[in-house]
């Protein structure tokens, strides 16, 4: 899912030219997301005053929630499976693409447009552009893409890898406080592609899929995803093993380190 943060002046206005623009320009869904922090929720307790989070289904067969303890990822990461297109307003995050407009404080860390009012945002260009900026793909994307693989009818099995930003590797460590990846344009994908390929021409084994988000990741964000359909779990648990070896030996992508003391790339101390 390509995704688009907008932040500071009339963001909301913003966004939904936006998300206009996205839609006459590409065929996929575009959802919207609103970050609003004065709601109100006197009624909504009232009603219910136990729920941590209340679902609604409408007339029109659409879903309706709110809780506190969906954050943008979450939120986000349950609408990747289903729609193409995700525009953002009122908040951001530090790895998805951002507009900002005006003066914000702090300023999104991945800015890819920055204009002082929202009559100088081009619209048009952007949503000409989403395409380019690094999607959000998700474990779900990816197991939903395999299972509309040719071959899924004769599948048994799906086996799925995930890493994520671990805090310490272990308990006099200094504390992890995020990783940085950055990877060759192009170069990456392609060894990513290869590998896959080659995986899949394994007996038994029908689709190999991987993905590497790149930029600033906090401990207990995911960083990367291999999902394998095959026959049989022997095939797909071998698979996704061999999977997520290959792709930290082979694919090019470099890692920083922050931690409470200090500032490093990993390459460098190997």
């Amino acid at each position: 899912m390509q995704t688009l943060c907008v932040v500071g002046d009339d963001a909301t206005a913003v966004a939904n030219e936006l998300v206009a623009a996205i839609d006459e320009r590409h065929d996929g869904r575009v959802a919207a997301v609103e970050y609003q922090s004065d709601v109100e929720s006197d009624a909504r307790d009232a009603a219910h005053p136990a729920a941590d989070g209340r679902f609604t289904l409408g007339g029109d067969g659409q879903w309706r929630g709110e809780g506190d303890a969906r954050s943008l990822l979450d939120q986000l990461d349950a609408l990747a499976p289903d729609y193409e297109y995700a525009v953002v307003a009122g908040t951001s995050h530090h790895r998805l693409p951002a507009v900002v407009v005006g003066d914000v404080d702090p300023e999104p860390a991945n800015i890819v447009a920055d204009v002082p009012t929202a009559e100088e945002v081009d619209t048009a260009g952007l949503a000409a552009q989403i395409d380019e900026f690094e999607a959000h793909i998700t474990l779900d994307t990816l197991i939903a893409e395999a299972k509309e693989s040719p071959l899924a009818e004769r599948a048994g099995a799906i086996a799925t890898f995930t890493g994520q930003v671990r805090a310490k590797d272990s308990p006099d460590d200094s504390r992890t406080e995020h990783l940085a990846f950055e990877k060759y344009e192009g170069v990456a994908a392609e060894r990513m592609a290869a590998i896959s390929d080659e995986l899949t021409d394994r007996e038994g084994v029908f689709e190999v899929l991987m993905h590497h988000r790149v930029g600033v990741m906090e401990a207990g964000e995911d960083i990367v995803f291999v999902v394998v359909l095959a026959g049989h779990r022997k095939e797909a648990f071998r698979t996704v093993e061999d999977g997520i070896n290959r792709l930290k030996d082979e694919v090019p992508i470099f890692k920083k380190e922050t931690t409470e003391d200090e500032e490093f790339w990993l390459h460098e101390r190997e």
